[in-house]
């Protein structure tokens, strides 16, 4: 069986720390780490439960390696794992994903690459790096964001971020515009040619139970998906910063687009809904 490289990266104590293909915590010397994920037959035969893995496509020509089986969706939900040390000590932690299809296969994982005292010190404000990994560990995603102020009065250096696919392949960014009370982002091309906007609603309404973010074509006439949180729960929403998003898009948009569009979900997860410690 072919073998592939964890997630390593370094702790705030000197120590490395590992996460495998089901987002498993390892802590370890800092040293490297091979985990054995399962072959494609595996994969399949676990898709026909319908429950653990999507089957990735083919290569399609023109299309960035992993970001195959994307041209197959409209939908997808993302959901945040619930970190217990942080529900009951507020100790800040990287995030964690799982990205689900409809029928609730997972289709990737995404995790968070940040040093503790990032964490604690500037919160949710934290400059970020997230590496989306396929059901095979390999990461085909690669979304940073650098550190910036945010404020809905003050138009300096506003929110934004780069992702790439695969990693070293710039595919597009997403860009906060200022509005004094409403969130606005530009989503823009590898060029940094503006291909799309978001708008939210009044500030993020971050204490409403469902919350849209609409996806509108330029000229703002037509509304062709959305990003939307989702309530979790009265516990989950209480004591965690863990939500759920939803990702509409239409099935023929183009598929780096749809790749942005997940870093734009992450990037307002961490504006809008985490928590501050």
């Amino acid at each position: 069986m072919k073998q592939r490289h964890c997630l390593n990266f370094l702790n705030c104590d000197g120590s490395a720390f590992v996460y495998d293909c089901d987002l498993n915590y390892h802590k370890m010397a800092p040293v490297c780490c091979f985990k054995q994920f399962p072959t494609h037959q595996q994969v399949s035969q676990h898709s026909g439960n319908m429950d653990m893995y999507a089957v990735p496509s083919p290569g399609i020509p023109g299309c960035p390696p992993g970001l195959e089986y994307l041209t197959t969706v409209d939908q997808l939900l993302i959901k945040q794992k619930v970190e217990v040390v942080e529900a009951l000590v507020g100790f800040e932690s990287n995030n964690k994903y799982e990205v689900r299809n409809v029928m609730g296969q997972n289709v990737f994982y995404a995790v968070e690459e940040n040093d503790c005292l990032s964490r604690q010190c500037c919160g949710p404000l934290r400059p970020f790096n997230i590496h989306v990994l396929d059901n095979f560990g390999q990461e085909i995603i690669s979304i940073t964001r650098p550190l910036k102020c945010m404020s809905c009065f003050f138009p300096c250096c506003l929110q934004e971020l780069e992702v790439q696919a695969p990693p070293g392949n710039t595919v597009g960014y997403v860009i906060q515009q200022w509005h004094p009370l409403s969130p606005k982002f530009i989503v823009a091309n590898e060029h940094n040619e503006p291909v799309l906007k978001i708008h939210g609603p009044f500030c993020g309404w971050s204490c409403l139970p469902d919350v849209d973010f609409e996806i509108l074509t330029m000229d703002e006439v037509s509304k062709i998906g959305k990003i939307s949180k989702q309530w979790t729960g009265l516990l989950r929403e209480a004591f965690t910063d863990a939500d759920n998003f939803g990702i509409q898009f239409p099935m023929d948009l183009d598929v780096r687009m749809k790749a942005v569009m997940i870093g734009a979900c992450f990037l307002i997860d961490f504006m809008f809904f985490e928590t501050t410690n």
